[in-house]
């Protein structure tokens, strides 16, 4: 069965200081991308850790068509933080990964999907350096080869292209809309580069000063209006082909 997700006035509280409040979603389905934006600071990361049950807080997250967290290959997070402190190789990480919650015993299958995640991102020349050894860019990589390792059924991923030249991002946010349709992961993705966003996503959730602004489809969230009160900038959203809006930006609005 494919999972589905649904958020029910979840939030999130550090002490006393309430950081995200009252966000629910309509039944996010397996096989849909559902893009998360809006400015810095806005509260998405907090989000995401709370899906991930890192946080705890108000509200209910609801999984339906899998086993409860935190089984294995369930619900599987990248954070925006890549850095690491570590002697593993990569091909050895990303086989710890796969390993992750389960009997330690290495089998064929768990290398043939090492492999495959190696294959996919295209980084099988770097699968025995050290991660000490890496670009930021690569360490990105790995950090997305590590949890598509696990076969998730909800994917979250907190900014995974910020690291990268556009060429690769264009290539990772496709690979990660096919495995999306593929294999019938709900992916919740958050990401500033709002043509990403058109080219990629099903579905969009904006968050803003800790709460949930919009949720629906792509061509109902992304408009002008969205430009001047989300992100204080005068733009439009032109169809340059029946497959490809994008953002065109005017100028920055006035600031009162």
């Amino acid at each position: 069965m494919v999972a589905s997700l649904e958020l029910t006035d979840v939030g999130v509280r550090y002490g006393k200081q309430e950081v995200l409040a009252g966000v629910t979603t309509p039944v996010l389905k397996g096989g849909e991308v559902t893009a998360v934006i809006g400015p810095n600071a806005a509260g998405k990361s907090s989000l995401f850790r709370r899906i991930a049950g890192l946080l705890d807080g108000p509200g209910s997250v609801r999984i339906e068509g899998a086993a409860a967290l935190p089984d294995f290959g369930q619900v599987c997070y990248m954070p925006q933080d890549t850095s690491v402190n570590t002697v593993l190789t990569v091909y050895e990480s990303i086989l710890l990964a796969r390993k992750q919650g389960t009997a330690r015993k290495v089998t064929d299958e768990d290398l043939e999907q090492v492999d495959r995640a190696l294959h996919d991102l295209q980084i099988e020349s770097i699968s025995f350096k050290g991660l000490h050894e890496l670009s930021g860019g690569q360490r990105q990589l790995v950090s997305l080869a590590q949890v598509l390792v696990r076969d998730p059924q909800i994917l979250l991923l907190d900014e995974p292209t910020s690291a990268l030249d556009l060429h690769r991002q264009v290539e990772v946010l496709a690979l990660i809309r096919s495995l999306a349709k593929d294999r019938g992961i709900c992916v919740i993705l958050a990401i500033h580069d709002l043509n990403q966003v058109l080219r990629v996503a099903d579905r969009v959730m904006v968050i803003d000063a800790g709460t949930m602004v919009s949720c629906g489809p792509v061509d109902d969230v992304i408009t002008p209006t969205l430009l001047q009160t989300i992100y204080k900038v005068e733009g439009r959203i032109e169809q340059c082909s029946r497959f490809c809006p994008h953002v065109i930006i005017d100028g920055p609005l006035a600031r009162m």
